[in-house]
């Protein structure tokens, strides 16, 4: 569980991070490379959210 947690926290951040520099940094140099990030950070959450849930129900079995 912990593990899956972190690795939805860095994709989550990753996505974040890349929504931010995009419309406060690159978008200044290249219009087109700052939509092309934040078209890579809107893919990123549903992986993500696959990523959090992944074996949910065999360990509700466990219990």
């Amino acid at each position: 569980m912990r593990r899956r947690k972190v690795a939805y926290g860095i994709m989550m951040g990753t996505c974040l991070t890349l929504f931010v520099l995009a419309w406060a940094v690159v978008r200044r140099f290249s219009p087109p490379a700052a939509v092309a990030m934040s078209v890579v950070a809107m893919v990123i959450p549903p992986f993500a959210a696959v990523v959090a849930n992944w074996n949910v129900d065999r360990e509700d079995e466990r219990d």
